[in-house]
């Protein structure tokens, strides 16, 4: 594996005796450790066949053969330990999503973390920060094989307790959105991108498997997740509104109730609801044919029967600007560096996917931003193509700061945003996790075709 990514330029010599080292230190410690010490957690990462209906199903990857795999709890400041075996016959490695990890554990080969060869395994330590709910999943290249990476079931919640969490809600429901069963097909422009003939929630097609119950009078916090390998998803629960508390696990500033939910991949969205509406009701995609794929689930209320209802919303609606703090806007810090990433594309000819390029270059090629640690920065997302990204910073959070059309803002923190087309979205953050630092879309197949690049600190 290391050898391929010296041939491919992913590394350099240098970087290649490290990483090599770190690979081989990786499994044997995993060994030794497994036989003196448990691991709080154990991951096996193997091939599984998902039922998503009655008589269909999907041959996938997962983990603990199940969809999506085991709910992490930790509590934040209080190391873990994670074993991870894999029983693919590919290399893979586990990205912890959101959190602030050391570079050699983040779970990105690029930034240093070793790949968990074909039958190996490995054994993740760590302290889990920031408090929120997070998310694991692969962090591969798939290309143009359907059954890698995100396309796979590869993906579980994390969720790091604060050391005060009040928990001022009845139940806690957990829900991943997930598209399957992928075909690569021409796009307008004569690209190839990904096509998808089921839809899912928790691994799971409408009216497939039980419903969510409930009691009226209950408060729900609903945890939600994206973990579509390249699409935007639109959420409502049909006769309620969701209270949103937290934006990928990020407290906003100003709580607001919602009639739906945008959740674009990677995103993660907690918000309260109120069950103030007995009866039998449907949870889903607002948009019809994503929901007749299969993405939606029954919502019942005890002493409910019947068909689930759903009531079909007239518009599209959300806007990030809701949840900003009110007031008077923070002064810009005068040593702040404004850095600009021009996101475009290259097309590549009739059916191959299209070169993704930050400044002009795709990675590996891409240039690697020198930061120092403890100074503010503002990224620029110049986003010059007719595609909407969402670009994910790793082993840190930043602020949104400009979004397309509005005066600067404050107060919500996130580590994926969604940029438009043909707009520009400014955020900022403050180097403060020292480590090679990886940033890319968090769509597989942009991300594949190089959009990705790499902070490296001074």
């Amino acid at each position: 594996m290391v050898l391929a990514l010296l041939r491919l330029g992913l590394v350099t010599r240098r970087e290649l005796l490290k990483l090599s080292g770190m690979t081989v230190a990786s499994a044997a410690l995993g060994g030794r450790a497994q036989q003196i010490t448990p691991a709080d957690y154990t991951i096996d990462i193997a091939a599984y066949t998902l039922e998503v209906a009655p008589r269909r199903t999907v041959k996938t990857v997962a983990y603990n053969r199940q969809v999506p795999g085991p709910l992490l709890r930790f509590k934040e400041g209080q190391p873990v330990t994670i074993d991870v075996t894999n029983q693919t016959g590919n290399s893979e490695v586990v990205h912890w999503h959101g959190l602030f990890l050391p570079s050699q554990v983040d779970g990105a080969i690029e930034e240093g973390t070793p790949p968990i060869p074909a039958g190996g395994h490995a054994r993740y330590t760590f302290t889990p920060r920031p408090a929120g709910f997070r998310w694991y999943h692969t962090h591969v290249f798939a290309g143009k094989d359907l059954h890698r990476g995100q396309y796979t079931g590869e993906h579980g919640f994390l969720l790091i307790e604060a050391r005060d969490n009040p928990g001022r809600y009845d139940q806690e429901i957990f829900l991943a959105l997930h598209d399957w069963d992928a075909a690569l097909l021409a796009s307008a422009d004569g690209a190839m991108d990904p096509a998808y003939n089921v839809s899912t929630i928790n691994g799971r097609m409408l009216g497939f498997g039980e419903p969510l119950r409930v009691k009226a009078g209950q408060q729900i916090l609903f945890q939600i997740l994206n973990s579509s390998p390249t699409e935007v998803h639109w959420i409502a629960l049909a006769g309620h509104q969701f209270n949103v508390i937290a934006l990928d696990g990020n407290k906003v500033a100003q709580p607001r109730l919602v009639p739906m939910l945008r959740l674009a991949p990677a995103e993660r969205v907690s918000a309260l609801v109120q069950m103030n509406h007995p009866g039998a009701w449907i949870m889903g995609e607002v948009r019809k044919h994503i929901m007749a794929a299969g993405m939606g689930i029954a919502v019942e209320y005890a002493g409910s029967s019947g068909q689930p209802r759903w009531e079909q919303p007239d518009e599209l609606s959300w806007d990030y600007l809701r949840f900003a703090a009110p007031g008077q806007i923070p002064t810009q810090a005068t040593d702040t560096v404004t850095i600009p990433l021009v996101f475009e594309s290259k097309f590549a000819g009739h059916g191959a996917m299209d070169h993704w390029t930050i400044n002009g270059k795709s990675y590996p090629d891409t240039d690697s931003p020198t930061l120092t640690a403890g100074r503010r920065y503002r990224l620029s997302f110049i986003n010059r193509s007719t595609n909407d990204h969402p670009v994910h910073l790793h082993r840190h959070s930043f602020e949104l700061r400009r979004l397309p059309g509005q005066p600067e803002t404050h107060g919500i923190l996130k580590d994926t945003v969604l940029v438009d087309a043909n707009t520009q979205l400014d955020v900022e953050f403050t180097a403060n996790d020292p480590g090679s630092t990886l940033f890319h879309c968090h769509q597989q197949n942009h991300m594949d075709a190089g959009f990705m690049m790499l902070f490296r600190y001074a």
